[in-house]
């Protein structure tokens, strides 16, 4: 291995020789294990070694400007191979949203720019200059500052980085976030550059001065600066103000949230165990309960109340952790403090919106005898006050612990880390959303095979389809009396059309059955068969139910405030809800569900919460 090692470095000195003297470059003394491995044969990709995410221990060796500079132990992260250098990790997901294209299209490129323009509050074109303050971009806490990332994308430019991000996604996920904006910056100055570039070309005689400008960029860029241009307070041919050093240098204070999206192995909510903890995993299910959106400290900044001492204190890791104020003053003069000097600056200090969401399981999934299941989700930024109760989702997180105070609700250390809470501690498993999908939850993701399709064309030119879905409808319960019953039921699970009239009212497609009959009639097998041939459908009985388990209910949390939790025709959004011994149900029960048989909608007003959910369903 040593050989090979050996043999690898000589082949690449020799080739970064031949290349620096057939393209040369400003001479820069940079070891060869500090730089990504590039292999520029192909010219539709850029691809890496592995060996360059792994932390070498050979940079001292190998002499160079980074020789004295090991990396901080901040910038390494523990794996269970070895450590990784999340420089590396930052440079690579950097130049994968740079250099990832499809077909012609820079995918990446362009969905940074436009949520740059979308953020700063231009809608014009790339090329078009903007004025110098819309150039800054927002802080972390803009709802619109997100990528969405498809994780197939990853693996097909880098497998290694994939590796890291299913395997240690909390450890990298900050990286990713800074080389985001790293990107964007580099996209804005390569704007900058490109205009100021056609402007010198105008004038006849800045070629060369562009050509020295675009290497000097190149150099910047490549060690992750600012890329600051050399002629801030450029114009553009319209007159306008194009991006200054400043403008540009602004992108770095702020966070670009990164969105994960795949087809990722669904893992069931009632399968995750102990080897699924700190790995990436995408959970089908349905939000039962939202919080309100809560605000959480980030990065806080604190000054001492004696010598004005300030220091900037960031939020341990997990959306559950707390901000640990220092107790001592660490400026010159500690003693002359006293304890606990430092107060929180709040106009200087960068705050994120939270929501802690309710999973659960589908009803449909969930075994007999069995209660579903549920998990608590914490969404942060763009992801919140996006998924209200009764949407089914896709979820992309981390699974993770945080430790929970027995009888309080505040959350003590981040992802299971030693909290105060002492031997009353309970732990408690969450799951970090990192990615979001609505799902429509009614069989329109279903594959077919050709063969399939073609039968069901072939199906739908007869002229008896209607008897023949009938007779389809629980074959096993016959009788003259049956035949009609069953072309209602047929009717109930293909549902209607809803209409929006022009005035703006909305007129239901869907048709409600009820069953009227002496006992032993097979009507409780009917309920059970339509609810089980729906993809989407919940029984219950009239006894056992309330008006709170059917509609919603408003339910208080440890905190003591209050949240939203769906009922029973709230989770069959878009499905088949079966009631059996309807008559049985107290009549204030079995009014509280009119409202959703005939508009589709759950309306709350308590406690000073008053919302409206969907239950567009069939009873």
């Amino acid at each position: 291995e040593t050989e090979l090692e050996e043999a690898f470095a000589d082949g690449a000195a020799f080739l970064v020789a031949f290349l620096s003297s057939s393209h040369p470059t400003p001479s820069r003394s940079v070891p060869f294990s500090s730089v990504p491995c590039k292999m520029d044969f192909d010219e539709d990709r850029i691809y890496y070694s592995h060996q360059n995410l792994a932390a070498s221990s050979t940079n001292n060796s190998n002499g160079g400007a980074d020789a004295d500079q090991p990396p901080p132990p901040e910038a390494m992260l523990d794996l269970e191979d070895g450590a990784v250098d999340l420089g590396a990790v930052r440079r690579h997901f950097r130049e994968f949203l740079r250099n990832y294209r499809q077909s012609s299209r820079y995918l990446y490129r362009d969905r940074l720019l436009r949520m740059h323009r979308r953020t700063s509050g231009d809608e014009s074109g790339p090329d078009a200059a903007t004025s110098s303050g819309q150039f800054a971009a927002s802080s972390g806490a803009d709802p619109n500052a997100y990528l969405e990332v498809d994780i197939a994308h990853v693996g097909e430019y880098d497998t290694a980085l994939l590796g890291l991000l299913l395997g240690q996604p909390a450890g990298i996920l900050p990286s990713l976030e800074l080389a985001a904006v790293d990107a964007l910056k580099t996209l804005l100055f390569d704007m900058q550059r490109e205009v100021a570039g056609r402007e010198d070309d105008g004038d006849g005689g800045g070629a060369a001065a562009a050509q020295g400008a675009t290497q000097d960029g190149d150099a910047n860029a490549a060690d992750g600066g600012d890329g600051t241009a050399a002629n801030p307070g450029a114009t553009s041919a319209a007159g306008e103000a194009l991006p200054t050093p400043a403008d540009l240098a602004n992108i770095s204070t702020s966070t670009i949230q990164i969105l994960l999206r795949g087809n990722l192995t669904s893992t069931p909510l009632r399968c995750i165990q102990s080897k699924h903890m700190n790995t990436l995993l995408r959970i089908p299910g349905i939000v039962i309960s939202a919080s309100r959106v809560r605000s959480r400290a980030h990065t806080i900044k604190v000054r001492c109340a004696r010598c004005m001492d300030e220091r900037i204190v960031h939020s341990t890791t997990g959306p559950f952790g707390g901000v640990a104020i220092p107790q001592r003053c660490m400026g010159p003069n500690p003693q002359e403090c006293g304890p606990a000097p430092y107060g929180v600056v709040p106009d200087e200090s960068q705050f994120v919106d939270q929501q802690t969401l309710k999973l659960q399981e589908a009803p449909e999934s969930v075994p007999t005898g069995e209660m579903p299941r549920s998990i608590l989700l914490a969404v942060e930024r763009s992801l919140v006050d996006k998924a209200p109760p009764g949407t089914r989702v896709n979820v992309v997180g981390i699974a993770s612990l945080f430790t929970n105070a027995a009888g309080g609700g505040g959350g003590g250390g981040g992802r299971g880390g030693g909290g105060a809470g002492g031997g009353g501690s309970v732990r408690t498993m969450y799951l970090r959303v990192v990615g979001m999908q609505k799902d429509s939850g009614t069989g329109t993701s279903a594959t077919f095979t050709p063969r399939e399709e073609e039968a069901f064309r072939l199906l739908s030119r007869r002229p008896d389809i209607y008897p023949i879905l009938s007779r389809s409808i629980a074959p096993s319960i016959s009788g003259d009396y049956t035949h009609d019953i069953k072309k209602a039921l047929v009717c109930m699970l293909f549902g209607g059309a809803p209409k929006r009239l022009p005035d703006g009212m909305r007129l239901r497609g869907d048709i409600n059955v009820l069953l009227l009959g002496d006992p032993s009639m097979a009507k409780s097998q009917f309920l059970k068969y339509t609810t089980r041939c729906a993809p989407v459908g919940v029984y219950t009985s009239g006894k056992g139910s309330s008006a709170a388990g059917l509609t919603a209910s408003v339910v208080k949390d440890a905190r003591g405030e209050f949240y939203l939790e769906g009922g029973a025709m709230v989770l069959a959004d878009g499905g088949i809800v079966g009631i059996d011994e309807f008559d049985k149900m107290r009549p204030a029960d079995r009014v509280a569900i009119h409202e959703a048989m005939e508009q589709q909608t759950v309306t709350i007003a308590k406690a000073g919460i008053h919302a409206s959910l969907n239950a567009r369903c069939s009873v």
